[in-house]
């Protein structure tokens, strides 16, 4: 399974990004569940999410400012982010399952600066 994030970059506090994850590599379903993101010095932690049903799960940082969406024809989760902060700077990851295992993109970078 390949996981190809893109999109990320430098940007003005208060602008937006839009990050990538194309999904690719198996026989079995690819499911992205969401992206992730981890800052210097930092844990891992959920941004946005995919749940059962539908529905989606934010993080409280984020919420009304960043939305995730998918399109299954194209196998590609998106992660639209407006009103970005400083705080948001790191580096971004995707998340898949498939056939039971876990894994992981190579990580975008994202940094808000001016």
């Amino acid at each position: 399974v390949q996981l190809v994030e893109s999109g990320g970059g430098l940007v003005q506090p208060g602008g937006s990004l839009r990050l990538s994850c194309a999904a690719s590599g198996s026989i079995f379903s690819i499911y992205v569940r969401g992206w992730y993101r981890q800052a210097p010095g930092k844990q891992r932690e959920l941004v946005a999410a995919f749940r059962s049903g539908g529905s989606t799960n934010y993080a409280a940082s984020v919420k009304g400012r960043f939305t995730i969406s998918r399109d299954n024809a194209k196998n590609t989760v998106y992660l639209q982010m407006n009103s970005l902060k400083s705080e948001d700077t790191a580096v971004y990851y995707c998340n898949a399952g498939s056939a039971g295992r876990d894994y992981w993109g190579q990580g975008t970078q994202v940094t808000v600066s001016s």
